[in-house]
């Protein structure tokens, strides 16, 4: 079995509302298509203001490039650019265990 893997982006953005709105949209733009990512999580730093991660899930990094190179992943990086501060930061990561504890 492939390793799943996920990507963890660290953004600064005062528009937050604006992205969540963009991502909404993808999301219904992907519905019902095979591949993309299998989960996500937005995570707000409680210590920087205006600091978020969000952390992205694949079946496998070979999934994850395949995302990648779609063209509506690039569009909606573009979006998401306009709204954030700064460069965003990208950490790729396989993923060695995640599970529900509760």
């Amino acid at each position: 079995d492939p390793m799943k893997f996920a990507q963890i982006i660290g953004f600064e953005t005062e528009r937050l509302e604006g992205m969540q709105q963009v991502l909404r949209e993808a999301g219904q733009r992907r519905a019902g298509r095979t591949g993309g990512p299998t989960h996500r999580m937005l995570l707000k730093d409680r210590d920087k203001p205006n600091h978020y991660l969000a952390v992205i899930e694949f079946e496998s990094y070979d999934e994850a490039m395949r995302n990648s190179d779609d063209p509506e992943t690039s569009k909606l990086a573009e979006q998401l650019g306009a709204l954030s501060i700064g460069e965003r930061v990208y950490i790729n990561c396989d993923v060695l265990e995640s599970g529900e504890l509760k």
